[in-house]
């Protein structure tokens, strides 16, 4: 475990903390790590854990190697802070672990969300669920559509009780990892060199050997995100149905959602339509969202000013625009929602948690 003597640091704060990442070597534990030296995070002593196959790889935190160690049940001893995102299996294994050990576990997996013992966490929306982190000594991260969309709800729904929610995503091949981004880039190279034989997209299909998704994703949508459920939606659509409820803690809300994959490398969009118990002028939706921790207001149809996925990548705040009244029904709302989702949709939102942690329960 390397230890850091630096006196950096913009948080007065009398304790630093010592931290491990598991899944160091993914390209979420790595934006983590990325996002502790940006924010500056008081971080003592630091540890890498990933699988078997990643052990002994190095990897620096602010300029000094790291060796990566394999991840045990024994990897988390003298360890304040643990950054899981690791897959839920692995969580679901060696959190408990973790926990037993005296660190705060927080997961980015899906398997803790639900469980009722276990807060959920978007520190915008809902900082004071961090408190329940005692029973279990595991927080987690909710999933990064979901993520991005209450922290554009939050303000609205202190205004006015948000109904119903319909949400459409576009969601960026990152979300399922690096081996999504080398095939989107291989089948949009292979097309570039000629596949297709001058067909165009349609006739490239069939032609690269898929392994990521069932179907080419390269200049396509698959209305397709995780496994189907019985009722046709898929655990990724249902995700921000119970995720969403649990946040705003409002069993009342119906959501609705249809999960895309776009051939975007990274940031998710959202179309979310919104009923709500009284009118939102979209004038005052814009007052509102311009007003909320963690939202920028890009909205400028005059100037075809909007979010794009582009304009989300590499930044931590959550994009919306395309504000406007819904003309098919009363007390509706349109946006348009745009995020990083990597950073604020995983890896940010994650050390944000840490931050409450460390400035509130562990200091």
């Amino acid at each position: 475990m390397w230890r850091i003597m630096s006196k950096r640091g913009n948080r007065k704060m009398a304790r630093k903390f010592n931290v491990a990442v598991a899944g160091a070597t993914g390209a979420v534990g790595q934006m983590m790590i990325k996002v502790l030296e940006e924010r500056d995070f008081p971080v003592a002593s630091i540890r890498y854990l990933a699988s078997e196959r990643s052990e002994g790889r190095e990897l620096s935190f602010r300029g000094e190697k790291v060796v990566v160690e394999k991840l045990g049940h024994d990897s988390f001893k003298g360890i304040d802070i643990a950054l899981f995102s690791a897959g839920g299996g692995r969580s679901l294994e060696f959190a408990p672990s973790a926990a037993k050990a005296g660190a705060v576990v927080i997961d980015n997996s899906s398997a803790w969300r639900m469980d009722p013992d276990v807060p959920l966490v978007v520190p915008e929306v809902n900082p004071h669920a961090v408190a329940g982190y005692t029973t279990k000594g595991i927080i987690a991260n909710p999933n990064c559509s979901t993520i991005q969309m209450v922290v554009a709800l939050k303000p609205l729904y202190d205004y006015a009780k948000i109904e119903r929610i319909v949400v459409s995503t576009y969601q960026a091949v990152s979300g399922t990892g690096q081996k999504a981004i080398d095939e989107l880039e291989a089948e949009v190279k292979q097309w570039a060199a000629g596949a297709g034989q001058g067909k165009g997209p349609k006739g490239f299909a069939g032609e690269f050997d898929y392994t990521a998704y069932p179907y080419q994703i390269a200049f396509n949508c698959l209305p397709h995100i995780d496994v189907f459920s019985d009722n046709g939606y898929t655990k990724e659509e249902m995700k921000m149905v119970n995720e969403t409820r649990k946040i705003l803690e409002d069993e009342s809300i119906m959501v609705s959602a249809t999960a895309v994959r776009v051939p975007v490398f990274y940031s998710h969009s959202e179309s979310v339509n919104l009923r709500f118990s009284k009118p939102v002028s979209a004038q005052k939706a814009r007052e509102l969202l311009s007003n909320a921790p963690g939202v920028k207001v890009v909205d400028d149809i005059s100037n075809n000013v909007y979010p794009m996925p582009l304009d989300a990548e590499g930044q931590d705040l959550t994009l919306v625009g395309r504000i406007r009244e819904d003309i098919s029904q009363d007390n509706g709302l349109d946006l348009w929602v745009v995020a990083d989702n990597i950073r604020k949709g995983a890896a940010t939102n994650a050390v944000q948690i840490a931050e409450l942690m460390a400035e509130r329960y562990l200091s």
